[in-house]
């Protein structure tokens, strides 16, 4: 069975005009035209079709679009698995909202009259949740929240009075808080490297989050420093004193650039991007110019830092990175960098 492109578009609901469009750029031409020119869309065109669209409601580009179905392991059935998980994703969405809902009719019936203030802060905090974390991390988040709660005031508290007295991150005190934050960050995200980094990431775009939680971009990079000091010690068993001495001066560029970029390369592993898309490859090029500034191009302090962290899994702790991530941005390497 052949369709015209109207036909199509009738029941499709998509225009005629966008049809003529994806036929312009190359992403859906007709797989035949009839005697009079008309465009003619058979079965395997319109399954295409539905790969577009499916892809379009993940927010995908027209040209990532066409980049991943031109990949020879693009099938409709993985196209459909992110679909249904997408609509996972929106009726858990919709099944919490419906029990917040219930629980404040409840409140409401019995008299209950819940303060303004709470009510405004638990809008934006789910509005601001929903820019950055998936509904089942949230409820993961919800679940972990317990663990420590009533140690965080007093923690932020504690690190905001250091900063004030101009105390070192190297001082026996703020190496005291780095553990407990350490510690108390593990318990939150469960360990999840990719948690944190959303949730790094969160904090650094929401001022208003800052303001309400204590935790100001200067306080974040006070605790990554010193975080990072008590695992120096941990370096020291691999590298040399010079090699050490270069990192420490290039700590600045550190705090303030990476944990960005391992946002990033965190999202493209997330969305399925492999190591042979150019924009993964970017990262990892970025990745490598940052990288080498901190630590230098020797070829032998990399082959240094690569088994301490293999060997220290506490260095790469709370920073987003993990072993995957590292074998990741490794094959990309190889393939923007070939040998």
């Amino acid at each position: 069975m052949l369709l015209k492109v109207g036909e199509l578009a009738r029941r499709s609901g998509i225009t005629v005009r966008t049809l003529h469009h994806y036929d312009a750029i190359g992403l859906l031409t007709p797989s035949a035209r009839s005697d009079s020119g008309y465009r003619l869309y058979n079965r395997d065109d319109i399954a295409r079709l539905h790969q577009i669209q499916a892809m379009r409601r993940l927010d995908l580009s027209l040209a990532d679009i066409g980049a991943l179905l031109a990949r020879p392991d693009s099938s409709l059935a993985s196209v459909v698995e992110q679909q249904i998980a997408a609509l996972t994703r929106q009726i858990d969405r919709a099944t919490d909202l419906r029990d917040r809902l219930y629980r404040l009719r409840g409140q409401l019936m019995t008299g209950e009259e819940p303060d303004l203030a709470d009510w405004l802060t638990t809008l934006e905090l789910m509005t601001m949740q929903d820019k950055y974390l998936t509904q089942e991390e949230q409820n993961q988040l919800r679940s972990n929240k317990s663990a420590g709660a009533a140690d965080w005031p007093a923690l932020i508290q504690a690190v905001h009075a250091l900063m004030d007295r101009g105390i070192p991150v190297e001082s026996s005190e703020a190496q005291a808080l780095a553990q407990r934050w350490t510690s108390l960050v593990a318990d939150y995200t469960g360990g999840d490297p990719s948690l944190l980094s959303k949730l790094d990431t969160m904090h650094r775009n929401e001022p208003s989050l800052q303001v309400k939680s204590g935790i100001t971009t200067e306080l974040m990079a006070y605790m990554t420093r010193a975080i990072r000091h008590s695992k120096f010690a941990l370096y020291a068993k691999y590298l040399s004193p010079q090699e050490l001495q270069r990192m420490r001066d290039g700590d600045e560029r550190y705090v303030s650039e990476w944990p960005g970029l391992v946002a990033e390369i965190r999202r493209a592993m997330e969305s399925g991007k492999t190591a042979h898309e150019p924009s993964v490859q970017k990262l990892a090029l970025r990745w490598m110019d940052l990288f080498n500034d901190y630590v230098g191009p020797d070829p032998e302090t990399h082959r240094k830092l690569r088994a301490a962290y293999e060997n220290e899994p506490a260095i790469l702790a709370g920073t987003g990175i993990d072993q995957a991530m590292l074998a990741y941005l490794r094959d990309a390497l190889e393939i923007a960098q070939p040998h």
